[in-house]
């Protein structure tokens, strides 16, 4: 598809989600409406509704009991079927990571399902790499910064783990985010790169040689944007990434779409993994991955 063509489809696509909820389909039946279009156009089709649970060529990467196909350090843990990680005052789990050692994906589609509490901040990593942590900036010193005192229960702030302890894990790259309070849950998100934020929730943005951006169009007003996440509920995630674009999908809803052409920085494969930092517990289960080659 030529990049003029791919321009137009994604504009197309961010009007049609940013649409009124109360616009109907087309009637079913296939016929072309009466002083519509003819010559052999055949009217509408209706594609089959959104099946989140369709698993039909897709590969579960989590069994709903054991952490068996996944590497990461001892705060990972299975309960209830999902993949728990929780991080408090007296133990922080600092940034951390769980990595997939299924290998590499290039083009496919990622599903599962999130949830979370308190102040909590994650994500799925994907098309990533593992490498040390960037070097801290001039002056920041060789603490690990954040609060100081005591917890407000009174007890003893904890030490979160070394990051020469987390090397084995940790990740750099592409990264749906998600957190509990809704903030970042949905937008495109680099970690460690420098680029940080690239296409906030809500936005359809178009990168360029020597990290320029674009804001293509958006995808709804804020609030309706907002609206999609379920707060203290299962979310349903989805990523597709297909070449240099990269869509996010949140409960049915796309939610951002990054067109990446700042080619130097485009990574066509990488790993797939969990990532969590704050305070608060992550909830994730039913994961499940189509490679698309």
């Amino acid at each position: 598809m030529r990049p003029g063509t791919l321009v137009i489809a994604i504009a197309a696509v961010a009007a049609v989600c940013s649409a009124s909820a109360s616009m109907q389909p087309p009637p079913a039946g296939g016929g072309a409406p009466a002083g519509g279009r003819q010559g052999g156009f055949g009217g509408f089709k209706q594609p089959d509704p959104i099946d989140f649970n369709e698993h039909d060529g897709w590969t579960s990467l989590f069994d709903g009991r054991t952490l068996s196909g996944w590497s990461g350090d001892s705060n990972w843990k299975v309960e209830d079927g999902a993949i728990t990680v929780e991080a408090t005052c007296e133990k922080p789990t600092g940034t951390i990571y769980l990595v997939w050692k299924g290998g590499e994906a290039a083009d496919f589609e990622l599903k599962m399902e999130m949830k979370g509490t308190g102040s909590i901040n994650g994500g799925v990593q994907y098309r990533g790499w593992i490498a040390p942590k960037p070097p801290r900036p001039a002056g920041a010193g060789a603490g690990r910064g954040g609060p100081a005192g005591p917890c407000p229960s009174g007890a003893a702030r904890g030490t979160p783990p070394s990051d020469d302890s987390e090397l084995q894990w940790n990740m750099w790259g592409a990264q749906y985010d998600f957190d509990a309070a809704n903030r970042y849950t949905g937008q495109f998100y680099e970690q460690s790169t420098g680029r940080g934020i690239v296409a906030w929730k809500g936005q359809i943005v178009r990168t360029g040689p020597g990290d320029t951006r674009r804001l293509l169009a958006t995808v709804g007003d804020s609030a309706a944007v907002d609206a999609i996440y379920k707060p203290n509920d299962w979310n349903q995630l989805h990523i597709i990434a297909i070449g240099n674009q990269l869509t996010h999908v949140l409960n049915g809803r796309v939610i951002s779409i990054l067109i990446d052409e700042d080619t130097k920085r485009v990574p066509k494969s990488g790993l797939i993994g969990l990532e969590v930092e704050a305070t608060g517990k992550l909830y994730t289960r039913n994961i499940w991955l189509k490679k698309l080659q």
